[in-house]
């Protein structure tokens, strides 16, 4: 196993991290000072760094630290970086954090979450298998993995953003499943899919006769992602209440079901995800600035489908799958003339529909609904047969089929409204 660097210049903690790693078997070389941390990294020695943030005698401005954190990163950029810091070095770290560092701990340390930490980290670092499940060769997207991967190993909440349909969700799955909390749950939850009178019940479960219609317990969903990563999509369609409540379980981990007095706690990571500006929500007062600074220690940004046309053919070949027929050369051509408006889920659902309709042996321009390379464009329309399948598929919820179709909500609404598609009105229900 790699070594671990405890870059320290107080003899006394140095020592105490080091007879902590020797007894769970971890090995570890000590440097006091910035220049000889360098040189072991120079030879190879360390498979992680845990440095201070200061090392001249009365220094608490984290100075130091923030140079031989980019002087490291700059010999090696792959190596995992962990931060100790006092409060006074605080937004340094999270600054650093932004930059690349894995992750921060305050001193004094929790013994068994720091070893933890730097046994995964230990261990990735030797593997260093990339992450699977999202299809990419953009050079874009090859730097988003790479940040999703660098920052799993630590526990600090992600901000996932980028339009509807762009993978937002893979990139949240990428961050777990590189995490420590791999083989904990993955829960995840559609903000923006909960009507206000449910968000507190699906959050944070609710008793026997809490509302009408409750007749037995309803375990939350942070309750449900305990000890594992909660992924909270459309969190900017939160309403003020909603994000209050939030702010307070992240806060202190601690929450009571509704009709419940019970505190309960839970240790679970946030992965948010966002197609909107939340900066500019909180500049208008729509979305709370301390919790838009909670859920974004780390924001990790996910360009659209257009931004990566290197990505559009693979993208179409894994979504053929074992199928035998492949795609032409003019159906190449119009996937990528197209501008892809509903960026990934679109691609799926054009790929979904030529499978479902070409005859011959191969895949061509107008399986996928294009006309000609110039049509390829937002305004070719979405078939009836296709609306009212996702429609069905997702059992009514124009939300839901919306996301399989690649487009917003409000562009559905507008789709079925010109075809003609008119939906019976289901009555709410507090359990549904």
């Amino acid at each position: 196993m790699p070594k671990v660097l405890i870059v320290e210049d107080q003899p006394a903690v140095a020592g105490a991290l080091q007879v902590l790693f020797n007894l769970h078997d971890i090995p570890t070389v000590i440097a006091d000072r910035p220049d000889a941390a360098a040189r072991v990294v120079e030879r190879g020695e360390a498979g992680l760094v845990l440095q201070d943030m200061n090392f001249a005698p009365g220094a608490t401005g984290g100075e130091e630290g923030i140079a031989l954190f980019r002087r490291v990163r700059a010999l090696d950029p792959e190596l995992p970086i962990l931060l100790m810091t006092a409060w006074t070095s605080l937004e340094t770290a999270v600054q650093l954090v932004k930059e690349g560092a894995t992750d921060y701990l305050a001193k004094p340390w929790n013994d068994a979450k720091l070893v933890a930490t730097v046994k995964a980290l230990l261990e990735r670092h030797e593997r260093r298998n990339p992450p699977q499940g999202l299809v990419h060769a953009s050079a874009s997207m090859e730097r988003v993995v790479a940040m999703a991967t660098r920052i799993a190993p630590s526990d600090v909440p992600v901000l996932v953003t980028g339009p509807n349909g762009s993978g937002k969700e893979k990139v949240a799955e990428i961050v777990h499943t590189t995490s420590r909390r791999a083989d904990k749950p993955f829960v995840r939850v559609n903000a923006g899919g909960l009507p206000d009178e449910l968000l507190e019940s699906e959050l944070f479960g609710a008793e026997p006769g809490a509302y009408t219609g409750a007749t037995k317990l309803r375990i939350g969903r942070f309750e449900a992602a305990d000890q594992g990563t909660l992924f909270l999509d459309e969190i900017a369609n939160l309403t003020p209440a909603g994000q209050m409540k939030l702010l307070r379980v992240l806060q202190t981990g601690e929450f009571e079901r509704l009709g419940s007095s019970e505190t309960r706690r839970v240790d679970v990571r946030l992965i948010s995800a966002t197609n909107a500006d939340l900066q500019e929500a909180v500049a208008r007062g729509a979305f709370r600035q301390d919790l838009y600074f909670r859920i974004a220690v780390v924001e990790i940004a996910v360009p659209p489908l257009s931004d990566r046309k290197d990505d559009v053919l693979p993208l179409a070949e894994h979504f053929l799958g074992s199928d035998p027929r492949r795609l032409d050369e003019e159906a190449k051509t119009a996937l990528l003339a197209h501008d892809w408006p509903g960026n990934v889920r679109e691609l799926e659902n054009r790929i979904q529909r030529a499978l479902a309709l070409a005859s011959g042996p191969t895949i061509g321009e107008a399986d996928l609904g294009f006309t000609s390379p110039s049509a390829a464009s937002e305004d070719v329309p979405l078939e009836r047969t296709q609306i009212e399948s996702a429609l069905k598929g997702a059992a009514g919820s124009v939300s839901r089929a919306a996301e399989t179709l690649g487009m917003s909500r409000q562009a559905l609404y507008r789709r079925m409204e010109r075809l003609g598609i008119v939906m019976e009105r289901r009555p709410k229900s507090p359990s549904a």
